[in-house]
């Protein structure tokens, strides 16, 4: 195998292994969005008190406040996940260049190897 078809495996390593830092992300980024959207959903429904975790302690807090950073958060998660998304077709778009590539690569060496 010639040094140009190792790059671009190594180069298609490397892509794998940001694409799974990005699915990573997205899980995380899924798994928050969901919890947000659950407590949104929760504190629409109270006519109660509203309390949040500050550290170690509960403190009681302003509920249309609070729904207001909570809607903002659910939207700045939403516009990482579409970047994320972004990103990830990128990376699969080129990975998918690098294999056929390579694949081009390793055709051409095989005939004249026999």
């Amino acid at each position: 195998m010639d040094e140009k078809a190792r790059q671009k495996i190594q180069d298609l390593q490397i892509l794998e292994q940001n694409l799974q830092s990005l699915l990573m992300q997205k899980q995380n980024i899924s798994i928050e969005l969901s919890e947000t959207s659950n407590a949104v959903s929760e504190i629409t429904k109270t006519k109660d008190s509203v309390y949040k975790m500050v550290g170690s302690i509960i403190v009681s807090v302003d509920k249309n406040k609070t729904l207001s950073e909570l809607e903002e958060k659910k939207k700045l998660l939403e516009l990482r996940n579409l970047s994320i998304e972004k990103q990830e077709k990128s990376i699969e778009s080129r990975a998918l260049e690098l294999q056929s590539e390579i694949k081009n690569i390793l055709e051409k060496k095989s005939p004249s190897e026999k």
